[in-house]
């Protein structure tokens, strides 16, 4: 055998070991689950004062027909006796460069007026300092309209649903400030959720 005809068998054993045909462990019965996760951190650009938030949103989907799951843990929020609502959003950029700034708007892929954008998670009260809540969600993992690198955002105040009766309130709920952020990526299985 010559040294081409050698080579030539080397390659071929080697591209045989990359193929494989497991079946992925998400993938089951032409049913696929995708799951995606963001590590919540602090805004830069916070006054003092304000709340430091960290913590988590992981997300599951099953495709074709299952709705989204989001788990939302957060920590940092004050002990108060009354304490504040803060409304979440999914923002339109996966984008820190400027911290919680530079994530745009609230993802609203159908132009409609808020509260209606699917990335409107709602508003959530911290019970001893924080939050700890399963939600169900319009937005997607799969499609073109999927939330993967797009930015979770926790704000100072509460969302007003839309009737504040002003443009900002059709925009974006009024919610003030954006305490903390961090951008959703495709994760493995997370337990939880």
């Amino acid at each position: 055998m010559n040294i081409l005809g050698a080579a030539v068998l080397v390659l071929l054993a080697g591209c045989q070991q990359c193929v494989s045909t497991d079946t992925p462990p998400e993938v089951r019965q032409n049913n696929i689950t995708l799951y995606a996760a963001c590590k919540m951190r602090p805004s830069t650009s916070l006054p003092e004062g304000l709340p430091k938030v960290y913590g988590q949103v992981l997300f599951k989907q099953e495709y074709p027909q299952g709705k989204l799951k989001v788990l939302l843990q957060f920590s940092g929020f004050p002990t108060e006796s009354a304490p504040v609502p803060r409304a979440v959003h999914i923002h339109q950029f996966g984008d820190l460069s400027q911290g919680c700034d530079s994530t745009g708007g609230h993802y609203n892929p159908h132009s409609v007026h808020h509260p209606d954008h699917p990335g409107d998670f709602g508003n959530f009260v911290a019970q001893k300092g924080k939050i700890n809540t399963m939600i169900e969600s319009e937005a997607l993992l799969f499609t073109a309209l999927s939330v993967i690198g797009r930015a979770v955002v926790i704000h100072e105040r509460e969302d007003d649903l839309g009737s504040g009766g002003d443009a900002g309130s059709l925009l974006s709920g009024n919610a003030g400030r954006r305490l903390g952020c961090c951008i959703i990526g495709i994760s493995p299985p997370a337990s939880g959720i």
